[in-house]
């Protein structure tokens, strides 16, 4: 890949304007494999100059122009998505069976959605004598994650381009080189100069900047609750907009009716997909006291049978946690629940299956915690799934709705009307019900300290687009 060390502003790759390398590590070999250049505020400045240089021309082409570019997109992805799925193994862990079937699949059913949905959409309503016109809200800075990388980036820059916004894209260091793949396929796909910017960098030097700048309209986080606190305290001086997707401790209220079989050992392969590190990941198991022992011993079954090791083996199912610091911080925090005398029923610290190279953890089962252990307080971000009694439906809604928390939330029950009522009184941004299938066009996002603002279908295009009253437009 020859443009690591660069950064696509104004519709060029550029030399950073400080030589600062960072190597990208191979979490399974825990060796590095790249590098990518380390931006600074100067480079900001010139990407979000582009940007905005670049918008009043992007933000007034025409639907149909936006539809046939994000077509050349879809396009030009499917064409490289083997390599993205190789590339997302290699810099964040993924299984390459999970790469391919979950990974890069949500790309581009989220390109071809917004595609559908940019055809129809309502950017012009008429409200008694007035015209209410919906516009791209002008240049957007958009912060991405490493634990879903190129989806998460697709989630923000694919619905700003339909908007008619200008991006200025800064990925996760620790999983950036999908970011660059998407750069050149952007490239390819001919999106006008200074539409899309990427600069690669850390929070403190690009994200803050970003966040800061005087010249950004927009700014979309995904990440940590810490983070995105301090990017709304950086954004709050130029009042612009902030959207942000942050941290979840999301329960999975198994109802009594429910086969318990399946809804736990299912519940576990889920906390546990991706290695535990996907947001809205339910982690937290709520079942009914007189089946507690027996979802125990479920769960303890099903974790010890998952398959955790070489993620480039399509027989994996569970790959290293992205980097050295994630998994510093799970080990971490199973040694607390541990020290702090949860039960536990599977797993541990330390590594699994004898693995000697590569930051991998054991799928670990926590039993009889308490509401003040760290574990049920905070994100574990790994494969930690923490399972609790409750003795009536009304308290398993106490404990799910007692978490600063409101990402996501889960119901199993045989009876859909019972799992509906359950569903509504969860204070959280997606409830899912009996393990759905994914859908594209559900708007996702969270309650609470777990965000603001929407991402997937056609909410994701309505936060990138300011409201403008023309009153007196009809008579």
């Amino acid at each position: 890949m020859s443009n690591t060390k660069k950064f696509y502003i104004d519709g060029a790759w550029v030399a950073p304007t400080e030589s600062n390398f960072l190597d990208v590590i191979d979490p399974s070999t825990e060796e590095a494999f790249d590098q990518i250049a380390m931006g600074t505020a100067a480079d900001v400045d010139k990407a979000v100059a582009a940007a905005k240089a670049a918008f009043d021309g992007f933000s007034t082409t025409s639907v149909s122009e936006r539809v046939h570019l994000l077509q050349r997109i879809l396009k030009g992805f499917n064409e490289r998505r083997e390599e993205v799925a190789q590339i997302t193994t290699r810099e964040m862990g993924a299984p390459i069976s999970f790469a391919r079937e979950a990974q890069t699949y949500t790309c581009s059913a989220h390109i071809e959605a917004m595609i559908k949905i940019l055809e129809d959409y309502p950017f012009e309503e008429q409200h008694g004598t007035t015209q209410v016109t919906k516009e791209a809200i002008g240049v957007v800075a958009l912060i991405t994650p490493w634990n879903w990388p190129l989806n998460q980036i697709i989630c923000k820059v694919i619905p700003a381009i339909a908007a008619g916004c200008t991006i200025v894209l800064k990925p996760s260091e620790i999983a950036p080189l999908d970011a660059i793949i998407f750069a050149e396929i952007l490239h390819e796909a001919g999106l006008p100069n200074g539409v899309f910017n990427l600069v690669n960098g850390d929070g403190p030097n690009v994200g803050e900047a970003l966040s800061r700048h005087p010249n950004v309209d927009m700014i979309s986080f995904t990440g940590s609750t810490r983070a995105g606190i301090l990017v709304a305290k950086a954004a709050a001086d130029t009042v612009k907009r902030v959207t942000q997707e942050l941290g979840g401790k999301s329960a999975n209220i198994v109802l009594d009716d429910a086969n318990i079989e399946t809804a736990v050992s299912t519940g576990v392969r889920i906390c546990m997909s991706n290695s535990g590190q996907s947001c809205d990941a339910p982690t937290h198991m709520l079942v009914p006291a007189t089946f507690y022992e027996q979802a125990l011993d479920v769960a303890a079954r099903t974790a010890n049978t998952l398959i955790v090791g070489d993620p480039q083996d399509e027989s994996v199912e569970l790959g290293p946690l992205a980097s050295e610091m994630q998994l510093n911080k799970v080990q971490a925090l199973i040694q607390s629940g541990i020290d702090e005398g949860a039960r536990l029923v599977a797993g541990g610290v330390g590594t699994p299956n004898g693995l000697t190279k590569g930051y991998y953890a054991k799928p670990t089962v926590f039993a009889d915690a308490k509401s003040s252990m760290a574990i049920l307080r905070e994100e574990i971000f790994g494969p930690v799934l923490v399972i609790s009694a409750y003795s009536t439906e009304q308290e398993a809604l106490a404990i799910a709705n007692s978490s600063h928390y409101g990402l996501a939330g889960y119901v199993q029950s045989s009876d859909i009307d019972r799992a509906r009522l359950v569903a509504r009184k969860l204070r959280a941004g997606s409830v899912f019900i009996n393990y759905p299938d994914w859908d594209v066009m559900a708007p996702f996002g969270g309650y609470k300290q777990s965000g603001n603002g929407r991402e997937g279908g056609p909410h994701a295009l309505t936060e990138y687009l300011e409201v403008k009253a023309t009153v007196g437009y009809y008579s």
